[in-house]
């Protein structure tokens, strides 16, 4: 394209005009950070492409270009912003399983409990299985096995005891 001093071209009349572009994208999106960014876009836009050949009022080009490229622009970040907001917190999940050393603890815990509940009196253990196990109402248990309920408060306390106490023995002595 030959050089023509009458007209100027999109490059030269941005490089002129770089402030009013500057305020002129700032006044429609209210940041000059953001502005600034845009007039840059345009900048690097007009050096990767062809000029147009025959532009009449180039910095009225340049405005609509800049406006445009403000408003992809802006779509582009609310799009983005609208993403990060909508996904849900992937990175920092915890994940809700024991670990496996905690997995461990439950499972020796457990074996104490067990442990502690087949040393009951016959009786006691079968008051505080239907109860605490099987979930039983104590009246039920009570009926089931011909007893007063005084008499399974009695064997449920006592139980209850008696695996506290194993359970503070076997914990010190691991």
């Amino acid at each position: 394209m030959p050089f023509d001093p009458a007209k100027p071209s999109l490059l030269s009349t941005l490089v002129r005009h770089y402030d009013e572009l500057v305020d002129h994208v700032r006044r429609r999106f209210g940041d000059r950070g953001f502005a600034r960014e845009v007039v840059h876009d345009v900048c690097v836009q007009l050096l990767e492409k062809r000029e147009p050949q025959e532009v009449r009022t180039p910095l009225a080009l340049l405005r609509k270009i800049s406006h445009d490229q403000a408003v992809d622009r802006y779509r582009s970040e609310r799009r983005r912003q609208a993403w990060i907001v909508e996904q849900p917190e992937h990175f920092d999940a915890v994940c809700d399983a024991p670990s496996p050393a905690r997995q461990y603890e439950g499972e020796r815990e457990l074996e104490r409990l067990v442990q502690a509940i087949e040393q009951l009196p016959a009786r006691c253990q079968m008051v505080f299985v239907m109860h605490k196990i099987h979930q039983l109402p104590q009246a039920e248990v009570a009926a089931r096995l011909g007893i007063s309920l005084k008499t399974v408060e009695k064997h449920l306390k006592l139980g209850l005891a008696a695996c506290r106490a194993h359970l503070d023995l076997s914990e010190r002595a691991s």
